[in-house]
């Protein structure tokens, strides 16, 4: 059938038309759900869904269509102007998984064990209070404006410091993530996304969630104060960057109060920092929880390499950030502060960001900049997302809380009452306690605790019953297999790609689809290039998988190999004996490492690396050319991918961080023109010194990514996109092209996503229905002609209404089958008019082809004489100018004539 033909299809929404439809086949339904409202995409929750860290997104299969905005309430979800081919496809997703529809798991294939034995205790225990009897008081400040954001954002923070510590002493800062950010006391399901607050409705007090560990670093020290963005959380879905950059202008502001408030303007603090000891400004540690993760992150960044002006802080800096800790924190644009330690917490029940994407703040780091900062991750087995804030927790919030990891269904790792799962309670104390092992290791530099970070295998008793394990990257590590595209394997290896749309040079295969933190995409970017692991399997032991860096490396300084392995969840006593080789072919065994997978069920992103070692033999082999790195399986088959290998050494070196040179990407909004074709020229500003590399994606909607590398040089000011504009005399809607920069090698990226947007203009065609006319039992078909060619579709929605005058077509004129499918289900008897009824249909002119277009009904033949029934159908035009055409059609009896 010609794809002009008619397009006919149930819309189950709200009487009206997706997209979608506009470049359907007939025959393609969109899901439940979805709906049309001129240019705007809208999926419609049967009840609200309570704002997250991970960001819904609009999916067409396996390609990204865009983020949309929410509704007041948090039912609806409207994304402006999208181009869609196949509407049965359309899907929500959050990090990953479908929000629309359950999805069919895939079995792990195997039962979650106990949880892991408890690691040997760390010498020092940072969990345990400190000597300080502490103090709490809040504050609140004239709201900051942003730019981009309509309404100003509160400056509100809760305090909690030491009483008689001496000195000036040092200043954590925490930061929460993405929640609703106001409730209606007594109403269910009264939950708002707005800000300020409308009649009736108090706002979450999300800042006040981390007392908890505000008290343990308080008595131990540390002036302490959680901050208030509820003012961001309701206006970010409007922001392509998702708040990050307006989440650092607020922290980064508070920091400046704070730093006026240690010195000359002492005298004009609020109370609570007046009674708090001054702060000591060169000792920062930033704390941030989901989307205030990235938050914190970018503050870190914009504090060592100044954002452009107008970024909503523009003050300078007076402050040292000397690390970091994240909570299942979100990294959009994959832009970690690579010289800033940093501590990320993965819970491994997290069931918002449940594709644990913060792996990306470690190894996204690796070969950025100088790589001696500290990277940590650390798995918290049995912790949700929600938990480590007590106002987002039941029982202990203010506003209406819950579990973000559903249950039901019954997880045998993630439900409470589970052996794995850990309780409220239990969790926020783990979580507290290391939060305080890194502040005390990146502010106090106490190396005592950096075993109970680097992956060395010890726990903090205090976080009993929690199993923390961990890995790191950076610190007193030397790189040896990072795999690129020079290295090479043999054996039971190969090198695969990560983030890849290629089923043969997966990670993965098809009778094993990986998910893993490791792999997480860039912005949804079907491929990228430059990304490797090495994935081993085997059908029996003794085979060993060989691994070669594109060049040897000197391994010479350190004590112990690390490794960073994944193996599969749930399995048991997998080994492995490792052993190097140099340049002349001399080898050195090194010994067996033993891994257990991570307990999981298929609801889980538990592929992820833990950290093994083994020492570094005195001789034997030249660790100046060490050239191959062998890992011999021992058991039966089995899976496993090598995510990297370092030298390690003991130690922490000094990070020493230094702004490097730092990409923007802009916007720009252009006229289509008339003809020819143009290249313009799209901002992505480029600022301080020194050379490096990013990597630059394109995306034009309908179409792949485009990537290349671009090199920064010395003085660039800004980088070359070449984006073309094609100009014509033809309608269309307007056209986003994006543009987004991740860091390669020597750079940072701040703002790392853009659009370019060109605007139709162009007049509308008009459009023509002729009337219909039809004997009982044959199709009534309309014909829809347009003035003119077009380079987008053009879609209309129709819904019958009563005619103006005669009798009407009954649902028992109609074929029952396509009734059933058009009226979303409804069933064709008792007859009923057709006007009364959800029937819906759809008539679109598809972009480039032909000027006509046909809709009809199916009519069935009866036995009865009737008179010539009527049907009018009220076609929504879904353009920019919009407007209604009356379509009306007769049909006449069998026997008529």
């Amino acid at each position: 059938m010609h794809p002009t033909r008619l397009l006919v299809c149930a819309l189950l929404v709200a009487g009206l038309a997706t997209p979608a439809a506009a470049a359907s086949r007939q025959g393609d339904q969109p899901p439940a759900g979805w709906a049309i409202a001129g240019q705007r995409l809208v999926w419609t929750s049967p009840e609200p869904i309570p704002p997250g860290a991970a960001a819904i997104e609009f999916w067409e299969g396996d390609r990204l269509l865009g983020r949309p905005r929410p509704s007041t309430d948090l039912r609806s979800y409207t994304l402006d102007a999208p181009e869609v081919g196949h509407p049965d496809r359309l899907q929500v997703r959050v990090s990953g998984r479908r929000l629309d529809a359950e999805e069919p798991p895939r079995p792990l294939g195997s039962t979650p064990p106990a949880p892991p034995a408890p690691l040997p205790a760390n010498e020092v225990d940072p969990g345990l209070p400190g000597p300080f009897p502490t103090r709490a008081g809040e504050y609140e400040l004239a709201p900051m404006a942003i730019p981009g954001y309509a309404t100003p954002v509160e400056m509100r923070a809760v305090v909690v410091a030491p009483s008689g510590a001496p000195g000036k002493r040092p200043l954590a800062l925490f930061l929460h993530g993405r929640h609703f950010t106001c409730y209606q006391p007594g109403v269910v399901d009264g939950i708002l996304l707005n800000w300020p607050c409308r009649e009736g409705a108090e706002p979450v007090p999300s800042h006040r969630g981390y007392l908890q560990a505000q008290r343990l670093l308080a008595s131990q020290g540390y002036v302490t104060v959680s901050i208030s963005a509820n003012g961001i959380n309701a206006q970010d879905a409007g922001d392509v960057e998702s708040g990050a950059g307006a989440r650092s202008a607020l922290v980064r502001a508070h920091l400046a109060k704070w730093a006026d408030w240690a010195g000359a303007d002492r005298g004009s603090a609020p109370d609570i920092v007046r009674a708090a000891p001054a702060a000591d400004m060169d000792n920062v540690f930033l704390i941030g929880h989901s989307r205030g993760g990235e938050g914190v992150n970018r503050a870190a960044t914009d504090s060592l390499s100044p954002p452009p002006p107008g970024s909503g802080f523009d003050g300078p800096v007076r402050w040292k950030i000397k690390g970091d800790l994240l909570i299942g924190p979100t990294v959009f644009g994959h832009n970690p502060a690579p010289d800033v330690p940093s501590v990320t917490i993965l819970p491994g029940c997290d069931g918002d960001v449940s594709d644990l994407q913060g792996q990306m703040y470690l190894d996204a780091t690796r070969g950025v900049s100088r790589g001696t900062a500290l990277h940590s991750a650390l798995y918290f087995v049995g912790a949700n997302h929600n938990y480590f804030n007590t106002e987002w927790t039941p029982g202990q919030a203010q506003a209406p809380a819950y579990d973000d990891f559903a249950s039901p269904p019954i997880d045998a790792v993630c439900s409470p009452g589970t052996p794995t799962r850990l309780t409220a309670a239990q969790q926020q104390t783990a979580g507290a306690t290391y939060i305080a092992a890194a502040a005390r290791l990146f502010v106090e530099g106490d190396r005592r605790v950096l075993p109970l970070l680097d992956g060395s295998g010890a726990r903090a008793p205090s976080a009993d019953p929690a199993r923390v394990l961990g890995h790191a990257v950076g610190g007193a590590r030397s790189a040896f297999v990072v795999p690129d595209e020079a290295t090479t394997a043999g054996g039971d290896a190969r090198v695969c790609a990560q983030v890849t749309a290629d089923p043969a040079a997966s990670c993965g295969d098809q009778d094993y689809p990986l998910t893993s933190p490791h792999f997480n995409r860039f912005s949804g970017a079907p491929s990228e290039q430059g990304r490797f692991a090495v994935a081993l399997k085997w059908s029996e032991e003794g085979r060993a998988a060989v691994v070669r860096p594109g060049r040897a490396v000197s391994l010479a300084g350190a004590r112990e190999l690390a490794l960073r392995l994944v193996v599969s969840p749930n399995s048991l006593g997998n080994r492995f004996e490792v052993a190097v080789a140099d340049t002349s072919g001399r080898r050195a065994r090194l010994g067996e490492v033993s891994l257990d997978g991570l307990p999981a069920t298929e609801r889980l992103s538990a592929h992820w690396a833990q950290e093994a070692r083994l020492p570094l033999p005195a001789q034997g082999v030249d660790l100046d050319r060490v050239a191959e790195l062998e890992l011999v399986p021992r058991g039966g088959a089995g899976r496993a991918w090598l995510i990297d290998a370092h030298g390690w050494d003991r130690g922490l070196p000094d990070p020493r961080p230094v702004a490097l040179p730092r990409v923007d990407v802009g916007a720009l909004t252009v006229d289509e023109g008339d003809s020819g074709t143009r290249t313009v020229r799209f901002p992505v500003a480029v600022s301080g010194d020194g050379p490096g590399l990013v990597r630059l994606f394109v995306n034009e909607q309908g179409q792949e990514y485009s990537q290349r590398l671009v090199a920064v040089q010395p003085g660039q000011r800004e980088i070359e996109v070449g984006l073309q504009v094609a100009g014509n005399t033809r309608w269309s809607r307007d056209v986003r092209r994006w543009v987004q920069v991740k860091a390669v090698r020597g750079t940072v990226v701040g703002r790392h996503s853009g659009a370019l947007a060109v605007r139709n203009d162009d007049p509308e065609p008009t459009i023509t229905i002729a009337p219909a006319e039809a004997a009982e039992g044959a199709p009534l078909t309309w014909r829809a002609t347009l003035s003119e060619a077009v380079d987008s579709t053009v879609l209309l929605s129709g819904a019958p209404l009563a005619p103006a005058d005669g009798p009407e077509l009954s649902t028992a004129d109609v074929d029952p089958e396509w009734f059933r499918r058009q009226a979303s289900g409804e069933e064709p008897l008792p007859s009923r008019p057709l006007s009364t009824t959800q029937l819906r249909t759809v008539l679109a002119f598809m972009a480039g082809d032909g000027l006509s277009a046909e809709v009809a009904v199916p009519t069935v033949t009866d036995a009865e004489a009737e008179p010539a029934e009527r049907v009018r159908l009220d076609f929504t035009v879904h353009t920019p100018s919009g407007g209604v055409i009356t379509a009306v059609g007769t049909v006449t009896d069998a026997g008529a004539g």
